[in-house]
């Protein structure tokens, strides 16, 4: 987890998103992820986490529904929601913590 604490500690926000393999997130909440991805361009960074590869992560952050999204910024998480998203407002919510 240490690198964790290295991910989650710079100034640019850092939007992660927890998920479990599965077909329909793929198809319809990846794409979403790519576009806010592109409008932040290098004011931020998106990151998905496979709970399955990274158990101890999720169970440490107590990630239990699919999909949960975390901004962290400066080594703080500022938000916080599960269930999926629309990029505008993801886009809105990044955009907050960028300096």
């Amino acid at each position: 987890m240490s690198k964790f604490g290295e991910l989650i500690d710079g100034n640019a926000p850092l939007l992660l998103v927890f998920f479990k393999e599965m077909e329909e997130l793929k198809d319809e909440f990846f794409p979403t992820l790519r576009d806010v991805a592109a409008a932040i361009g290098d004011h931020g960074k998106v990151i998905k986490i496979e709970i399955d590869k990274n158990p101890k992560l999720a169970d440490a952050l107590r990630v239990k529904v699919m999909p949960t999204l975390m901004i962290y910024k400066m080594g703080e998480m500022v938000w916080r929601q599960s269930g999926e998203q629309d990029a505008n407002t993801l886009i809105g919510l990044m955009n907050e913590y960028v300096d």
